[in-house]
């Protein structure tokens, strides 16, 4: 007689239940934090404060996409500003592909945000002393 193939049911009856739970637990605790962080911008006070950027960055990330034609591949670029505060206080928020591609690093003006949702930045005009006597 050969080996006992019970313990192949031990296995499969033990470690695809514990498997599933922490995927399960992992997607519940994702969620949650994201209707907290959500929770608590709501909470938060719209805020208008003088600023300028500090800093630009982007973000490509790539997805495989399987189909029944084969697999694809996508691309999605992310924009991020850095803003410096008054108060030295440094903030960093996505923003569109439009307003990283109009945003210099430099630019001061009006910062809009509520907790960590930004909400737009009004630039003040650059005055130069080029042309003038």
């Amino acid at each position: 007689m050969g080996p006992d193939p019970s313990w192949m049911f031990d296995f499969a009856g033990t470690v695809i239940p514990i498997f599933l739970v922490v995927m399960v637990g992992i997607v519940a605790i994702s969620a949650g934090r994201g209707l907290l962080q959500w929770s608590r911008n709501n909470s938060s006070p719209m805020l208008t404060t003088s600023a300028h950027i500090v800093s630009k960055r982007s973000e490509i990330r790539h997805q495989q996409l399987q189909d029944e034609g084969g697999s694809s591949r996508t691309s999605t670029t992310y924009y991020y500003l850095t803003y410096e505060l008054e108060d030295g206080t440094r903030m960093e928020f996505k923003v569109n592909g439009t307003e990283y591609g109009m945003s210099v690093e430099g630019d001061r003006g009006q910062l809009s945000y509520q907790g960590t949702r930004y909400h737009g930045f009004q630039r003040q005009p650059s005055f130069t002393s080029a042309g003038h006597s």
